[in-house]
């Protein structure tokens, strides 16, 4: 690399991805120093980054990064996220058939009442923590639907989701012995369920039809099919449940949004991609070189991790003129979802499953505020609410 660049200290808990600093270095270059390696700040880049196969997803190597070990680096490191090349494709080709639009299409009425039976609970008083009140049931409950589990299990799997979900900030080294708990009970349900797949006793949920995938094509091992089972279900409710908190934490504090919204449901598609340009839960996608490579004047040795900021590259003046949280103005695409070869395999589930929330929403808060300071995880890495107290007035 030649030129001085920003240094942005990523593994402080007390940085923000969203701060004033990023801003300025964004400003500056298109990249900065962290203690990761370097954070990419600009939509150029981070597209043509995402594009470019000469890059390897980098997040196979975050355990490391984070000082973590045990079964959850492990399962991380084998997952669909951290392999590449053929081993990336065989799984891959097991859970994209599953997850097919039309599947999951037919599921959303389920995801709406779902929803909404949540929300007649809400109506029931004019304050909540939202997250314990709406995003941990939802959520839990849109995956325990995904999987055909009773209705009494979601509770266990949602939490277990979430402790997984600590592996994934800076601090996880403090979470390590909760997640490999969690990833070890995720398994157990995992080989449970493709057990029930086996004896006939399931023939509809998303593990029967992964388990139909497995079949047909033979590749993957049966380690390699619960992995795919559990990375399912970690992304199916953690993801989700902060974002959820953050979307809602949005239009609190732009009361306008929210109005808008309610006049109009057409918006719903359009908030649930601006929550994650806005706030995003996943704040950066990673990528590694594997090999020395050019880009925008700069040099990139072969090695390098590269974190492609999901905010910064979302509000670059370049191609976002206004940047604040506005649900009514086209907008380009953001790279949340990642992009490439690792693109989010449960991307259609989570706009789906975050438009039926916004949908029982919108048609029960007439007003949102803030009834207490929000506690937020750390504004790097993964984030989102740990606790949400609303006050509302109910839609009538």
């Amino acid at each position: 690399m030649s030129g001085a660049l920003a240094y942005l200290d990523l593994a402080d808990p007390g940085f923000s991805t969203r701060g004033a600093e990023v801003l300025a270095a964004r400003d500056a270059d298109w990249c900065a120093e962290t203690p990761y390696g370097l954070a990419v700040l600009r939509y150029r880049e981070v597209g043509k980054i995402l594009r470019d196969k000469r890059f390897r997803q980098g997040s196979h190597n975050w355990p490391d990064t984070v000082g973590i070990s045990g079964r959850f680096a492990d399962f991380w490191r084998q997952s669909v996220i951290g392999q590449e090349g053929p081993a990336h494709q065989r799984m891959r080709a097991l859970a994209v058939p599953a997850l097919s639009e039309d599947y999951v299409t037919g599921l959303a009425p389920t995801f709406l009442r779902i929803a909404r039976d949540l929300c007649a609970a809400l109506r029931q008083s004019d304050h909540a923590e939202f997250q314990s009140a709406f995003s941990d049931p939802f959520t839990g409950q849109v995956i325990a639907t995904l999987m055909d589990l009773s209705p009494d299990e979601w509770p266990g799997v949602a939490h277990d989701a979430s402790e997984l979900g600590l592996a994934m900030g800076i601090t996880a080294k403090h979470y390590e012995s909760r997640c490999n708990a969690a990833c070890d009970r995720l398994f157990d349900l995992a080989a449970r369920l493709v057990d029930r797949v086996r004896q006939g006793r399931d023939t509809d949920s998303y593990v029967a039809r992964m388990v139909a995938e497995f079949d047909r094509n033979g590749d993957c091992s049966h380690e390699e099919l619960l992995n795919t089972i559990v990375i399912s279900i970690f992304g199916g409710v953690d993801t989700t449940r902060a974002l959820l908190g953050l979307g809602l934490s949005l239009f609190i504090e732009y009361p306008a949004q929210w109005q808008a919204l309610r006049a109009d449901a057409a918006l719903i598609p359009a908030a649930v991609e601006e929550f994650i340009r806005a706030r995003p839960t996943t704040t950066w996608a990673t990528r590694e070189a594997t090999q020395q490579i050019e880009i925008s004047g700069r040099t990139i040795a072969k090695g390098t991790v590269l974190h492609l900021l999901i905010h910064a590259s979302a509000r670059d003046p370049e191609t976002c003129d206004n940047p604040a949280f506005d649900i009514t103005v086209p907008r380009r695409q953001h790279f949340g979802f990642g992009g490439g070869a690792h693109h989010c395999i449960g991307h259609f589930v989570a706009r789906t499953d975050m438009a039926a929330a916004l949908t029982a929403l919108r048609e029960t808060f007439a007003t949102i505020a803030y009834d207490g300071p929000p506690e937020w995880m750390p504004d790097s890495g993964n984030t989102g609410a740990i606790i949400l107290p609303i006050r509302y007035e109910v839609s009538t």
